[in-house]
């Protein structure tokens, strides 16, 4: 049997879109899951370290440290984007210069270096204070 071409697009289009649904669907699930395991394990812990005791409260040290753990990885996080951010925007301005000759084209390679810039200094000046 001899399918034509709008038939052949159209069925590698629709198993394309339930392979994709598919997939998300059960990624979706797994991370629920493994996010309700986790908070499961958190709170047991926290059982744990407030049944055992000692000076002070080790469960608020611990939130605390956890806390401090999360505000050190949001700012690497913004400082990598900013750096990916500029790299991108020089590397545009390079290779629109190379490409077009005349004009002025390969200035749109400042807009994702500036967007960088930025979340460099929100990083570095700008950004909450860390907790102690």
């Amino acid at each position: 049997m001899h399918f034509g071409a709008d038939v052949a697009v159209f069925f590698f289009l629709a198993i394309g879109a339930i392979a994709l649904f598919t997939f998300l669907s059960v990624a979706t699930f797994s991370g629920n899951r493994q996010a309700e395991r986790e908070a499961y394990y958190k709170a047991e812990m926290m059982k744990k370290i407030a049944e055992a005791g000692g000076d002070g409260n080790p469960a608020l040290e611990f939130l605390r440290e956890q806390e401090r753990i999360k505000s050190v990885k949001r700012l690497g996080g913004l400082k990598l984007g900013g750096l990916i951010n500029i790299g991108v925007g020089l590397g545009l301005m390079v290779m629109l210069r190379g490409l077009v000759d005349g004009g002025s084209v390969y200035l749109a390679g400042i807009i994702p270096t500036f967007i960088g810039l930025a979340m460099l200094a929100y990083a570095f000046w700008f950004a909450p204070e860390r907790m102690a």
